[in-house]
């Protein structure tokens, strides 16, 4: 079973006091949903580890813009700290993005990308699509479109063309504006 995952993440009970903001963009750049969540007030700051590192990825302050593409495999969340840099870019291989009551959602393909601010290129989760093939968890189609997406990916990454990248922070604009 796919897990959904929406743009609002209504359900985090980690972030105890947010703001946030939502609008659909029809550009030559992107066409689909953005949100943006403002985790003012957290429990706890939350943290992942990449080799020897760790990095903050919520903590009070901190902003989610996250990108829904239309008709793509994939959604991007760009993870801003208080001061507004960029510690992350989080891409997510979906099966579909969709919309649901209003707000965006996506449905998690297993693998993960990650593009950290020194350059550094990460995939993700590659064990977890296999094993969730192997228990038939999803199918050979679901299973072919994660390998094609995240392939494709990459290679755009490798080649700077990964637009999404670049716009995060003029979508940020955008939405800041607007949160509530």
């Amino acid at each position: 079973m796919l897990k959904r995952k929406f743009g609002n993440r209504a359900d985090w009970k980690r972030v105890t006091e947010r703001k946030y903001a939502q609008t659909r963009l029809n550009t030559k750049e992107f066409q689909g949903c953005i949100t943006l969540l403002n985790t003012v007030k957290v429990k706890e700051p939350l943290t992942t580890r990449y080799g020897d590192k760790d990095i903050y990825i919520v903590d009070n302050g901190y902003m989610w813009l996250q990108h829904f593409p239309r008709g793509k495999h994939h959604s991007l969340t760009t993870m801003f700290d208080a001061s507004g840099e960029i510690v992350q870019w989080y891409i997510d291989v979906c099966l579909e993005n969709g919309v649901d009551d209003g707000v965006p959602w996506m449905d998690d393909l297993f693998l993960d990308i990650v593009v950290l601010p020194s350059g550094e290129i990460l995939l993700l989760d590659e064990g977890e699509l296999e094993q969730s093939f192997e228990n038939r968890q999803i199918t050979v189609s679901m299973y072919n479109v994660a390998l094609r997406e995240s392939r494709e990916i990459m290679k755009q990454l490798q080649n700077d063309e990964f637009v999404l990248l670049k716009l995060a922070r003029e979508h940020k604009r955008i939405l800041e504006k607007e949160l509530t």
